[in-house]
């Protein structure tokens, strides 16, 4: 392990990880961590050796000029701290690399041992795989983990996926087997325009991501980039007839299948990240301080590298959020009218107090981890071990 900086105790720290390459479609992931690294002046303190994990004629170095002197940089796994400010301050380690050549197992080990060090309280991994999804509708995340009891805290769905699996998989069973909570999130991308960036997927699990940590996270030019990306996406597919009629049948099948889950939980959700949005200070599960980052990028604390860390106390675990009754297709009807009328009743609220209303579309519904299909040449499907 290479230290870079050394690092004071943390307040309430979450590890957020993603992996450029298997486990990573359109770069949604990676991108992701990226953004909350640049929105929140992340700063490094420690990378992981490049020579013990890649193979550098599979991910090669790049040589760059530094004021007329040439410098390496090595393909590597780097880690960031960032803080939070406001009356209820708390910290993100957030790791952003390359998924490894080799020793995955030993490499996995070197993140939680710096995870257990720095008393991380959670990790949450996030990954991108390719589906049979439209770009036209909401981008579906998946919440996953292989720990029953958070499962059922956190109203995730408990892994059942068998087959080959990437860098995120094996790092949550690792997680688990170590007794650190772990939670994937998969965002689903379009299988047939899969290439980077996607910043409509990468969106959607920063939503996800907001929801399961009740944090604010600044979005930045992210929501006008989604309805540009996929702008150019409805050009394109307005040029080819088989692309356009596939892409309908695909809005088909996902409007059949998420008619009934036109629930009053969902709206809710939704209704909640917008006041969330509206009164930082205000929303749903925080106190009276914004969850913002510290004015001007304050990193000044990082540079303590000195006095004895202990394990900061263990913070209590959301409670599971209200399921409503499941609704039948032959109540579909009443379940959109219910829908409509609830949300008509905000958007009144919000216009009657001068509010535009929410800033970043509607979180991406949940799919069955183990059913997406895509082609062989990606993960298909959530891999949570």
């Amino acid at each position: 392990m290479i230290e870079l900086e050394g690092v004071p105790e943390l307040i309430d720290p979450v590890m957020v990880a993603a992996f450029e390459g298997w486990n990573d479609a359109g770069d949604a992931a990676s991108a992701a961590v990226a953004h909350l690294d640049r929105e929140w002046k992340g700063e490094v303190f420690a990378a992981l050796d490049a020579e013990d994990y890649y193979d550098f004629q599979v991910n090669r170095p790049t040589v760059w000029l530094d004021g007329g002197v040439r410098k390496i940089t090595w393909p590597t796994t780097r880690l960031s701290v960032v803080r939070i400010g406001g009356d209820k301050p708390r910290d993100l380690v957030l790791v952003r690399g390359i998924e490894p050549s080799m020793r995955w197992r030993s490499f996995c080990n070197e993140l939680l041992a710096f995870a257990h060090e720095l008393g991380v309280e959670m990790v949450v991994i996030l990954g991108a795989l390719l589906g049979d999804t439209p770009h036209t509708r909401p981008v579906p995340v998946s919440g996953v983990t292989s720990d029953p009891d958070l499962a059922r805290t956190m109203d995730l769905e408990e892994t059942r996926y068998e087959g080959p699996t990437g860098i995120v998989g094996i790092l949550q069973e690792a997680c688990t087997h170590a007794g650190v909570p772990a939670v994937s999130l998969w965002a689903a991308v379009p299988h047939y325009v899969s290439q980077p960036p996607n910043p409509k997927a990468t969106l959607a699990l920063l939503n996800r991501l907001e929801d399961l940590i009740d944090l604010r996270i600044p979005l930045g030019e992210l929501p006008e980039d989604a309805r540009a990306w996929q702008l150019g996406v409805d050009q394109l597919a307005a040029e080819d007839t088989e692309v356009a009629e596939y892409v309908q049948t695909l809005e088909e099948a996902r409007d059949t299948a998420e008619l009934p889950e036109a629930s009053g939980e969902a709206i809710a959700r939704e209704f909640e990240r917008y006041l969330r949005r509206r009164d930082p200070g205000q929303g749903p599960g925080q106190g009276p301080g914004p969850g913002v980052a510290t004015e001007g990028g304050d990193t000044s604390y990082l540079k303590d590298g000195g006095g004895e860390r202990t394990r900061p106390p263990k913070p209590q675990q959301p409670g599971p959020e209200a399921v409503p009754g499941g609704t039948q297709p032959e109540q579909a009807a009443e379940a959109a009218e219910a829908s409509e009328e609830a949300v008509d009743g905000p958007a009144e609220a919000a216009q009657a107090e001068g509010s535009e209303g929410p800033g970043s579309p509607e979180p991406g519904n949940q799919e069955d981890p183990e059913s997406p299909e895509g082609p062989a040449d990606g993960p298909t499907g959530p891999q949570g071990g």
